[in-house]
């Protein structure tokens, strides 16, 4: 188990490039009170650490066109390596499922899928999905309204504890 060591300085970069990734270095630095090249320095082993998987643009899905957004909670037929993974590969492939979870609990899958319009997710829904392999029902909601919506990570006090996952990370006081 590998240890990582994250210090107030770091909460804060991580914080300020959660909350604007396109900042530059002098303007992060201002913000959290250390120079360019530390700044520079700390994205760099917070990126090779895995602390940062990487950079992207937030686009505005109603802006380009894309005015649904689904939840589907899909049920196999089976379960096992052979079935999961058939199913996950196809559900890979199509760029309209944004995210596909492995769930516990009334399903095994839940999907979040943007499409332009109920005519184009019906289509997706009738032709594609409950015809993968493997499918036994799947059920669906539709978002009327995005109440809150946020790719921040909470970065608060909660987090200072030690973590059970495969790698260790240790708070330092500065």
């Amino acid at each position: 188990m590998s240890k990582i060591t994250i210090d107030r300085y770091d909460l804060a970069l991580l914080d300020a490039l959660q909350r604007k990734g396109n900042a530059t270095n002098a303007t992060l630095g201002e913000q959290i009170r250390l120079s360019a090249s530390q700044i520079s320095r700390r994205i760099q082993r917070l990126e090779e650490d895995g602390v940062i998987a990487g950079y992207v643009a937030l686009l505005a899905p109603s802006a380009l066109g894309l005015g649904v957004t689904a939840f589907a909670q899909v049920i196999l037929e089976r379960h096992g390596d052979t079935a999961n993974e058939t199913f996950e590969a196809a559900v890979a492939a199509m760029p309209e499922v944004m995210d596909c979870l492995s769930v516990s609990g009334d399903c095994d899958y839940i999907l979040r899928i943007v499409v332009p319009d109920l005519a184009t997710f019906s289509e997706l829904m009738l032709k594609q999905l409950l015809h993968l392999p493997g499918v036994a029902r799947i059920k669906t909601n539709i978002a009327l309204q995005t109440v809150k919506q946020t790719h921040a990570l909470p970065l608060d006090d909660h987090l200072t504890q030690p973590s059970k996952s495969s790698k260790r990370v240790r708070y330092a006081e500065g």
